[in-house]
């Protein structure tokens, strides 16, 4: 029989001495995994020293570290140019993987990326024990382009429910082949970048139902969340890849969608900066002679965040326990062996 082809997990850390122990076990005590690559990206804490404390002695894990803070992007291409194994899986600091994750995602060579259902997981619950998963029918389905980059429109009242969130191990071979890695002018969905414009290149990206991926949960931020450049940099991101004459009629049609929502995103961001400069008179009559189109975007914008704001806070007071699991995709929970 062929050996399995090993997998390099790749984790970006800024600041991360509470979470990044519980990451690196959870990734070393995985067969599959030949290489653990953590890029400490110039944070003010000890997660050099937590990474060290967590390693098995095995060999595996791979700590580098960078003086100054240069983004996750360049932090995963930089662990990605450290490694060598044929397959990559992006590990987040703050979460961790199921134990067997692996075991049987990555049958199959019908596939260019491969991802699975996400369990999002109260931070006030996540460090009592891992949580007990009902396993899932694989059914398992490919993405195009159209439908992811349609899935990566943020509805209000869907937090964190992007296909965007989905973590999947990709193949080296495909992302050299067509010379694939993250913008590094990218703060911000550095991610749902580099899977469009793989998908763009004609990547096979497989879904599975099967749940191995543990996401954190944290109370967020609202309108305050991005940095306006951050916010432009990726609808610049969008309009580049407009210009691909691979897209097809429907994939054009949604890369405008997710440009225009990102462009809303951004002119609210952009009111709100010059609001806490100048005052709310000026920031209108700014939003006013700059754009007018944006006005409906904007006040939209702070309406939304305004009641999602009250609804948060409702919640925590009703709510004072934490909240139960939830996962990224509905599925059907099948017959145990």
């Amino acid at each position: 029989m062929p050996t399995s082809p090993t997998l390099c997990v790749v984790i970006a850390a800024r600041n991360a001495q509470a979470t990044i122990a519980r990451a690196i076990e959870s990734a070393l005590r995985e067969e599959r995994v030949s290489e653990v690559v953590v890029v400490d990206d110039g944070s003010d804490d000890a997660t050099a020293q937590a990474s060290r404390a967590a390693d098995d002695g095995s060999g595996r894990l791979d700590i580098v570290r960078l003086d100054e803070n240069r983004g996750p992007a360049h932090a995963r291409n930089l662990a990605i140019a450290h490694s060598r194994a044929p397959l990559l899986a992006i590990l987040d600091a703050d979460d961790f993987f199921l134990r067997g994750r692996f075991a049987t995602m990555l049958d199959g060579e019908d596939w260019d990326f491969v991802a699975d259902n996400i369990v999002f997981i109260d931070e006030r619950s996540v460090s009592l024990s891992e949580p007990s998963v009902p396993r899932f029918d694989p059914s398992p389905w490919f993405l195009d382009v159209a439908g992811f980059i349609d899935g990566n429109i943020s509805r209000r009242g869907a937090s964190r429910g992007e296909i965007g969130f989905l973590k999947p191990v990709m193949r080296r071979s495909f992302l050299d082949h067509h010379r694939l890695r993250y913008d590094e002018s990218l703060r911000l969905g550095e991610d749902y970048d580099l899977y469009a414009r793989a998908l763009i290149r004609g990547a096979r990206y497989k879904v599975v139902h099967g749940c191995g991926y543990g996401a954190v949960v944290r109370a967020n931020s609202l309108s305050g969340r991005h940095r306006t450049e951050d916010l432009k940099r990726l609808f610049e991101a969008d309009h580049a890849m407009l210009s691909s004459e691979e897209l097809s009629t429907e994939a054009r049609a949604a890369l405008h969608r997710h440009a225009r929502h990102l462009r809303g995103r951004h002119e609210l961001r952009h009111f709100l900066d010059h609001k806490k400069r100048s005052g709310l008179l000026p920031a209108g009559l700014s939003a006013l002679a700059r754009r007018p189109a944006s006005v409906p975007a904007i006040v939209g914008g702070i309406a939304a965040d305004k009641l999602e704001t009250f609804r948060s806070r409702r919640l925590s007071i009703a709510e004072p326990e934490a909240m139960p699991p939830r996962y990224l995709l509905p599925a059907r929970v099948g017959a145990r062996k």
